[in-house]
């Protein structure tokens, strides 16, 4: 049966993020040679209400048809941020009606947050002596809200097992996809990711850079030398050598690669090789010490470190995990 996913559409909610759980677990297909594919995920909208309209914090209200006895169905529950949490925001508490469509989940369900939906979850009880973040602009708000709660506002998301929450609007792109990469592989993953023209993968511990000034726009970019590295991962890529493929100096490049995608060169060429290395592990049966070297590591060694360091797990711990994984109906 395919993994059930509830959206909870509360009063005021921004119509984006709400589309979001849709968009990227309602077009996961488990990868079926020669043919389409079958759905991994079912998802459902329901209120807290009998279905019916619920308002928007646009000039518009959905029509919801699901009421909240379908909470007691899902295997994961989506929280979507509102502009509308009334005591949920102003007091960490929640109405008698939100409290009783919660008290219908499942124990072991899985709980996600994005953005300011963090609040329904911290208000709920399910953040309590967890590490939890929201949008970068609520950061402290929530914090002096709900002490209990250790609140990071600097990433993007944060994976806690059975609860998981993001910050404002994108990040809840990164983190249904990160959920997706967890539960069927990078290769499920990447391909929703490229039919919904978005970066497959930005780490959940990446800054969330809102709070920074915008940089002025440039008709430079590093475009072409990030095509270039991604061609050549498995060879040694110097910065010297990306800069020059955009006639940039190291230090310019260097600057504006940060300004454009967030971090730094040497930053993001180890992410594209755990990225490489993950999407080797789980699809192929090349041996680690080749792995390492088709994602541009080098040495076995190498990889665990870095595998080790992003996932938390060495290289044929993950294999394993993933095979087991993929194998279960």
């Amino acid at each position: 049966m395919p993994h059930r996913v509830a959206v909870l559409a509360l009063d005021g909610l921004l119509p984006f993020e709400l589309g979001i759980p849709d968009r990227i677990f309602g077009r996961s297909l488990k990868p079926v040679p020669g043919d389409k594919g079958a759905k991994l995920y079912e998802v459902v909208t329901c209120s807290v209400r009998p279905p019916g309209p619920v308002r928007t914090d646009a000039d518009y209200s959905i029509l919801v048809e699901h009421g909240p006895e379908a909470l007691a169905t899902a295997d994961t529950v989506v929280i979507p941020a509102s502009y509308e949490l009334g005591p949920v925001f102003e007091e960490g508490r929640l109405t008698e009606e939100l409290a009783a469509a919660l008290a219908l989940v499942r124990p072991g369900t899985r709980m996600v947050s994005i953005c300011t939906g963090s609040y329904v979850l911290a208000a709920a009880g399910y953040l309590d002596g967890r590490p939890a973040t929201t949008h970068w602009s609520s950061a402290d708000h929530f914090q002096r809200l709900f002490p209990q709660v250790r609140v990071d506002p600097d990433v993007l998301f944060i994976d806690d097992g059975d609860v998981l929450t993001s910050a404002g609007v994108a990040a809840g792109i990164d983190l249904c996809l990160h959920l997706v990469r967890r539960d069927h592989g990078s290769a499920v993953a990447n391909e929703i990711a490229r039919r919904t023209v978005v970066p497959p993968h930005r780490d959940g511990g990446q800054a969330q850079y809102i709070h920074r000034p915008v940089p002025e726009p440039q008709f430079a970019t590093t475009t072409a030398a990030r095509a270039w590295a991604l061609g050549r991962l498995d060879r040694p890529i110097l910065l010297r050598d990306m800069a020059r493929q955009e006639s940039m100096s190291v230090r310019t490049f260097t600057r504006r690669f940060r300004e454009e995608v967030g971090i730094s060169p040497g930053q993001w060429l180890t992410q594209q090789r755990v990225e490489r290395a993950r999407h080797l592990l789980e699809s192929s049966d090349l041996s680690i010490d080749q792995v390492a070297r088709d994602a541009g590591f080098g040495t076995a060694t190498s990889l665990r470190q870095h595998l080790q360091a992003a996932l938390g797990v060495p290289p044929t711990v993950y294999r394993r995990t993933f095979r087991a994984s993929a194998d279960t109906p």
